[in-house]
Formats: C-alpha cells, sequence, structure tokens
C-alpha cells in the first residue's frame, strides 16, 4: 500500500535518484531549477510517496515571488517512479501539497508544466500573463493556483526565489553509499539519457 507523507532527511538520497531517473540532466537546466536551486523548500510541504519502505512519488513546495512583494509557492519537480505511474500518486501527491499549502495560508501555486495535466487542479495559465522567470521556459507552460481569491490579481514582473538558502549536501556521496554506484552523478546521468 502506497502512503503520502512528509518527506525526512533519509529520504534524500531515494528523492534525489527518483528525479534523475525521472528528468535526467536536464532537469538542471529549467527555469523552474534556477528559482530551487540552493534554497530549502517550503516548511511542511515537501511530500514524499512511499511503497513498501520504498520512495516512489515527490514533489516539493518552494517560496517564490509572484513579481515583487508578492508571496508565492512554486511547485515542483513532480516525479513518480516509472513502475508507479498511471496508478493515481501524482495527482494525490499534487492534491496533498496544494491542500497543505492552503491550510498554512499560502496564497497562490505557481509551476511550468502541462495545462493539460495540471488543469484538473485548478492551474491555468490566465493569472500569469504579465509574470516572467528567469531563463528559457515556455510560456504557455506558465500556470498558477490561487489559493485565495484574487490571489494574483495585479500581479506583474519577475518570479524570484525566496526562502532560505540550504547547506549543499554532496550527493555523489549520498548516492554512491546508498547504490554502490561510485560514479560521478553527472556521468550516471549521461549514460542514463
Amino acid at each position: 500500500m502506497v502512503i503520502i507523507r512528509e518527506e525526512k532527511t533519509a529520504d534524500i538520497t531515494a528523492r534525489e535518484v527518483l528525479l534523475d531517473e525521472a528528468y535526467g540532466p536536464s532537469r538542471f537546466a529549467k527555469a523552474s531549477e534556477r528559482l530551487r536551486e540552493g534554497r530549502v523548500p517550503a516548511d511542511g510541504l515537501s511530500l514524499v510517496a512511499v511503497d513498501c519502505g520504498r520512495i516512489v512519488g515527490t514533489v516539493r513546495l518552494w517560496h517564490v515571488t509572484a513579481g515583487p512583494g508578492r508571496a508565492a509557492l512554486l511547485l515542483g519537480p513532480l516525479a513518480v517512479d516509472p513502475a508507479h505511474r498511471n496508478r493515481g500518486f501524482g495527482t494525490a501527491l499534487v492534491r496533498r501539497a496544494i491542500a497543505r499549502a492552503r491550510l498554512a495560508g499560502h496564497r497562490a501555486v505557481l509551476l511550468v508544466g502541462d495545462a493539460g495535466y495540471y488543469s484538473r487542479f485548478g492551474f491555468t495559465a490566465t493569472p500569469t500573463g504579465a509574470l516572467w522567470m528567469p531563463g528559457r521556459y515556455d510560456r504557455d507552460r506558465l500556470l498558477a493556483l490561487e489559493l485565495r481569491p484574487d490571489a494574483l490579481t495585479g500581479a506583474r514582473g519577475l518570479i524570484a526565489a525566496t526562502g532560505a538558502f540550504a547547506p549543499k549536501p554532496n550527493l555523489n556521496k549520498l548516492i554512491a553509499a546508498a547504490t554502490g554506484d561510485r560514479r560521478p552523478r553527472q556521468a550516471r546521468l549521461q549514460r542514463a539519457a
């Protein structure tokens, strides 16, 4: 039985391996990654799906601004292990993350993703028309969900990272210890792609 729970420090290695498998080396080039890079996710808003003690899904939310002085969250990355896809785990992770963000009093969630998938949760490109991200991204994939009515009315400007900086763990060592694969992370990712 799959359970969804808050991410723990002990989950870092499994989460990173899952993200590496899901996205490969391209995940480090995404505009969204520039906003997450070196930051700590929003407190209580990092979730994992666990099946028989194994991490099979992950989602996190991060503090950003939707233009100057307008607090929001950035959702992502969302990943589900290939053997567990199309069974509702991604949907459950996103729904739980949104519910927790709403309960915590957050006003809006942004993401870069497929409108066809995220529209089921209420995400739309309408509130992001005057917002932009650093770096390259597909404009029609910049979506938002207002958790409070009119939270993004009048939002304009650059989406910027906020929140605390994180100490950078040596992921090569963590992954090598967990998997026995001693190759540097980039070498593993390039070979997998």
